[in-house]
Parts: C-alpha cells; structure tokens; sequence
C-alpha cells in the first residue's frame, strides 16, 4: 500500500513539472496529421476538378506544412496558372510554390500525343483504363520525347504500355514512370 502512495504521489509531481505542451503532444500530433491528409484530399481533388486538366498533362504536389508545392508538367500555360490560383484558395494553405514545368508548343509532339494515346488506350488488355473521367497513364511528350505516368493495375499493364509506347512513330525515347497498384 506504501508502494503504491509512493508511486502515485511521484506520479502527481511528474505530471506538475512537465509542462502543459508535453502532456498534449500525441494529441497534437494526431491532429496535425488529419489537418495533413484532409489538405491533401482538397489539393488533390481541387487539381483533378480542373476544366482543362487531361490525360496529356501530369500534375503532382507535395504538402509540407500549410506549404503547397506543384510539380508535373502541362500543355497549357493556363492550366498552370489555374492550378496555383484554385490551390491557393483552399484553407489552410498559406504558401504555393508553383514549379509545374509549361509544355513547349510543337505540332510533331502534338501528332505524337494523339498516335501514343491510340496506341496506349487502343490496345485491348489497356482500352479499359481509357473509360475513367481521366485516364490513370498520362502521356507526356516533350520534343518527341514519350514519358509515361500514373498508376495501373498490374506489372504486365504498366509493360504494355511502354511497348506501345514505343511502337509509335516519331518517339525519340519512352520513360515509362508508371507505377503499379498495391493490391
């Protein structure tokens, strides 16, 4: 019984020391990290919500904070622009840095989207990816120039679509950045 008054009284002069910011840290972490993942929702919905967002562009982002950072590259400026202005309106994020890379302008890399697109969505074992709002393999073509992105199902799927990739005329060069669903 000693032992225990002991204990509890040792328990109660801890507890009167540490100061108020120690005692609360699991909970404010805990609360930092559903402000993070509620933010990432928004910012990722927000970018797919985009009007002129499509399979030829490739958006990404990183979230550090209320310190939004977009990356990926776009056909068109505006979608650029676009991106950082409906970003910056979502609260809680106080800073945008916008690092997504413009497109040039080149009717060869234009041809080449559109062969690579019928390619890619044409072939039997990939046509069922192309029936999504936007379709998860996007296309990114610079100066002839093929880098392949997003997610697929399965090793085989992310393989086919490299190959047809390849297969197109004009292609310098196939990246092929498409990563594999967790299943």
């Amino acid at each position: 019984m000693r032992k225990m008054t002991i204990a509890l009284i040792a328990g109660m002069l801890l507890l009167a020391v540490l100061p108020p910011s120690a005692m609360g840290q699991g909970a404010d972490r805990a609360s930092m990290d559903r402000s993070a993942k509620r933010l990432e929702r928004e910012v990722r919905h927000e970018l797919v919500m985009l009007p002129y967002y499509n399979v030829f562009d490739n958006l990404a982002f990183r979230v550090d904070g209320s310190t939004v950072t977009l990356m990926g590259q776009v056909t068109r400026p505006t979608l650029k622009d676009d991106a950082e202005r409906v970003v910056k309106s979502i609260e809680g994020v106080e800073k945008v840095k916008n690092e997504i890379e413009v497109l040039p302008l080149s009717p060869q890399d234009d041809a080449i989207r559109l062969a690579t697109f019928r390619a890619i969505y044409g072939d039997t074992a990939l046509n069922r990816y192309g029936h999504q709002a936007i379709p998860p393999i996007h296309i990114i073509v610079k100066n002839g120039h093929v880098t392949l992105e997003g997610v697929v199902a399965t090793e085989a799927d992310k393989n086919i679509a490299g190959i047809r990739a390849n297969s197109v005329p004009g292609v310098f060069s196939v990246k092929n950045n498409l990563r594999v669903e967790k299943s």
